[in-house]
């Protein structure tokens, strides 16, 4: 066995395994969400992140311990201190004596108070300005990273799950980077806060130190177990939630509003909404069941704890241990204790789970976008295609869609892809620009599996119109030139030449002139109110303008006159050879009119090749299935 068919059996053998088992383990994060590291993990990519992005958050941590740090002096220190002064005065001392530091103590306590305000103001006001920062940067490394991955993905609802699973949990469970540190932040604040509170009780009333501990390690339990089920219950509403939100919100676009209007199907939408959100409902229904006596066991602690703590600290003032003024701090010391320790546990569970949701962002973004890269560049400009004995089915399907395809297409040749609904035709072009690695077999480029090629190098080989193309929500500049990088070194006026002789290839040009801003006229009043609504036609010759302009060796037009009328059908028919140049052409249509100016035609049915030849060759096969269809739509034509 050559060194060659070795490493092909090696690249097909681990995209099999990667597309097989990658997609339905790779993504179980059930087990690794468990993990003890999870937590971990997500916290140093939350701090790293801020340090790296905006690291004057941490100074805004430090603006707000400050201003709750003196938040804590008014309510631990200064009731005290005025209260003894009070009861000195009350106990026969003379008013005069106690007056001042009341008015001094008082002062101190409004000053407290304002800073206090303004401090936590401050940073809690910058600090949602960071969040919303920080969730934009999420939401664009998300859409990069689903644009990155591969093809298969995102026809995946396991994958598609989890992107969902991913967004979801990196801002609404979450509540994104910002609420994650702010719980880490009452965490070391609740711990100084706690330490503070001990050394008082400690020195007024030390037997309450156990009772406290006691109990809140109860209501932690309790809080513990709620974490749980709130986890549980994330998992099984995420799915919904995209299904519900799809629905809801996304039919209630108007791109959908003719087809929901014509077919008066919106009652139906609205009730399968309803069914959905029934669905929703029931499980936070049963989630909020199973808290429910969590809930109540935390309740009955806190009772517990504050009957026992008054009782405790009465009985020491009546005893005389303790004086009315350290009474109050004692109260204020076991309430801070105590909001200290549940603020230290609650806190800490949340950032566990907090941490747990957004984990699922970071496993997302650690998802291997493709099967398989290659690094080798595709060198020259003509090229020699051949898919040999090329087998596909695509993920979980159990039948092939395409069986033994044995094509080569070679440099500058016109070829035309004809077949029935179903045969395997948009397929074999999925497969050709690398969206799906083969099932069985190879395709090849100048004789080397094209998954040793870069993948980025490779996909360059190629200038697209899918049957399904995508026109955006941009400039008709933009829809054309899709940021391509090899002509963004060229002077504005030289780009604009270009994208006009496209538009005048494609028979857009002059529809292109009577737009308000011309090139750069937004396409769909989405964002836009100025923006122009384009026909079907206009469409489709915008995808092949975009396709024309990115000047790529092999061109592959799927279904490209479908939306057109029959006169501009006919143009883009007689300027064929001038659309598509000296170059490789792949032609996939239903019209066979148009095979005529193809070189070869390759007819596909039962998900293989069955004839190949020249249109004349085919049509000759009295028996044959091209021969049936050319002559089935000529009847139309011909009196």
């Amino acid at each position: 066995m050559s060194k060659k068919t070795k490493n092909s059996n090696r690249l097909k053998d681990r995209a099999q395994e990667v597309q097989n088992d990658e997609l339905t383990e790779a993504l179980s994060s059930e087990q690794s969400a468990s993990n003890r590291g999870v937590t971990k993990k997500t916290l140093a990519f939350m701090l790293s992140f801020a340090w790296r992005e905006k690291r004057s958050l941490y100074l805004l941590y430090l603006i707000r311990f400050i201003g709750s740090a003196l938040g804590q002096l008014k309510i631990l220190l200064l009731p005290k201190l005025l209260v003894d002064e009070l009861m000195a005065v009350i106990g026969g001392e003379s008013a005069d004596q106690h007056l001042r530091r009341i008015i001094v103590f008082a002062a101190i306590t409004v000053v407290a108070e304002l800073l206090s305000n303004v401090l936590i103001n401050i940073a809690d006001s910058k600090r949602n300005v960071y969040s919303q920062i920080f969730n934009t940067r999420f939401s664009e490394m998300l859409s990069a990273k689903s644009m990155g991955m591969e093809f298969a993905y995102t026809e995946n609802p396991k994958v598609l799950d989890k992107q969902n699973e991913a967004k979801e949990g990196i801002s609404w469970y979450s509540g994104g980077l910002v609420s994650i540190l702010d719980c880490l932040y009452q965490v070391i604040f609740n711990l100084l806060l706690m330490t503070v509170s001990v050394g008082v009780i400690a020195v007024y009333c030390p037997l309450l130190l156990p009772v406290q501990i006691v109990l809140m390690l109860l209501v932690c339990y309790f809080k513990y177990r709620n974490q749980l089920i709130n986890t549980e219950f994330f998992l099984k509403l995420a799915k919904g939630n995209r299904i519900f939100g799809y629905v809801l919100y996304e039919l209630a676009e108007f791109c959908y509003g003719k087809d929901i209007r014509m077919y008066d199907s919106g009652d139906m939408m609205c009730n399968k909404g309803e069914k959905l959100g029934k669905m929703q409902v029931g499980l936070w229904a049963d989630q909020a069941h199973r808290q429910l006596k969590n809930d109540f066991g935390s309740d009955l602690a806190n009772a517990l704890r504050d009957g026992v703590s008054y009782l405790y600290m009465g009985l020491r003032v009546l005893w005389g241990k303790i004086t009315v003024g350290e009474f109050t701090l004692s109260v204020s010391a076991a309430s801070a204790l105590y909001q200290s320790l549940m603020g230290i546990g609650q806190n800490l569970q949340q950032v566990g789970e907090k941490c747990n949701y957004a984990y699922r962002f970071l496993e997302f973004l650690d998802y291997p976008d493709s099967a398989v890269h290659g690094d080798k560049p595709v060198t020259g400009t003509e090229h020699v295609i051949e898919f040999r004995d090329v087998s596909f089915k695509y993920p979980r399907a159990e039948e092939y869609t395409l069986r033994h395809v044995n094509i080569t297409i070679r440099p500058n040749e016109h070829l035309s892809i004809v077949g029935l609904n179903g045969a395997g035709k948009t397929t074999f072009i999925k497969l050709l620009c690398r969206l799906y690695d083969v099932t069985e077999g190879a395709i090849l480029v100048d004789g080397v599996d094209i998954r040793e090629y870069s993948e980025e190098e490779y996909r360059k080989l190629f200038s697209v119109v899918f049957q399904d193309f995508a026109i955006f929500a941009f400039s008709l500049r933009e829809n054309i030139e899709m940021g391509n990088v090899e002509f963004e070194k060229d002077d504005a006026d030289k780009r604009d030449a270009r994208i006009r002789e496209t538009l005048s290839l494609s028979g857009l040009k002059e529809d292109a002139e009577k737009l308000p801003n011309g090139l750069d006229t937004t396409l769909y009043k989405s964002f836009d109110e100025k923006g122009t609504e384009p026909s079907g036609g206009q469409r489709q010759k915008t995808a092949i303008s975009r396709a024309l302009y990115r000047n790529a060796p092999v061109v592959i037009l799927d279904e490209p006159t479908a939306a057109l009328d029959p006169v501009a059908e006919y143009d883009i028919y007689r300027k064929f050879d001038t659309l598509v140049g000296q170059k490789s052409a792949i032609y996939i249509s239903h019209r066979l009119s148009s095979c005529k100016f193809c070189d070869r035609i390759a007819v596909f049915s039962e998900g293989t090749i069955k004839e190949y030849g020249t249109h004349d060759e085919l049509v000759g096969i009295s028996d044959g299935i091209y021969a049936e269809m050319f002559h089935a739509q000529a009847q139309y034509y011909v009196g």
